[in-house]
């Protein structure tokens, strides 16, 4: 099915975000709304000016041709830094992850209804935003993507194997973690990064 004048890719099912509605604690609750409502400047920070010249110059030749448009790709490696960091995230594992959940299609929509870049399901305005939010808009979507994201890492104590089981759906199973670790060290590896790896499995 295509949705929205033809622009709306469909993912395929193995790969695409699934996450299960689970009840939250409204503390829980509380906490990731005041997480996706916050509107600070979005503007990266790295250790120096240098470093973050060199990331974004290097991170923006690995995706130019998934994304031709340097304005635009630029744009999506500094927020996809920003929310990553913000959320205590390694930024090159959620170019992984993106990789693996929509190709970089902002569109993308799994037969599921998970949506955009980070794969997020609808569910997750109603239990933690607003009405209004729309997850195809860079932003909102990484925001969603990253918060739901550090849930699970909390929830699992920080077993990222399991944890992207819980984002994908597909808890337990070693497939997906598996394809989120490989294109994260493949494509997206930065020496500066490696704290996360060791937390994923064989």
């Amino acid at each position: 099915m295509i949705l929205g004048l033809g622009c709306l890719a469909i993912v395929g099912t193995a790969q695409a975000g699934n996450q299960r509605y689970e009840p939250l604690a409204a503390s829980v609750r509380a906490a990731l709304h005041a997480a996706i409502a916050d509107r600070a400047s979005p503007e990266p920070r790295f250790p120096s000016l240098e470093e973050k010249i060199n990331w974004l110059t290097e991170m923006s030749r690995r995706l130019e041709k998934r994304m031709p448009d340097r304005t635009a790709r630029l744009e999506f490696l500094k927020t996809v830094h920003y929310e990553a960091t913000r959320a205590g995230l390694d930024p090159q594992l959620v170019l992984g992850l993106i990789q693996v959940e929509s190709g970089f299609k902002k569109y993308a929509v799994s037969s599921a209804g998970a949506r955009g870049y980070m794969q997020v399901m609808p569910f997750w305005i109603r239990e933690i935003g607003q009405k209004d939010n729309n997850l195809f808009h860079l932003r909102t979507n990484l925001r969603y993507g990253c918060t739901i994201l550090r849930h699970y890492l909390d929830i699992e104590k920080g077993d990222l194997f399991r944890a992207l089981g819980r984002y994908n759906g597909s808890l337990g199973k070693p497939e997906y973690p598996n394809m989120v670790r490989a294109a994260w060290e493949r494509h997206w590896h930065w020496p500066q990064h490696q704290m996360l790896s060791q937390n994923t499995r064989n």
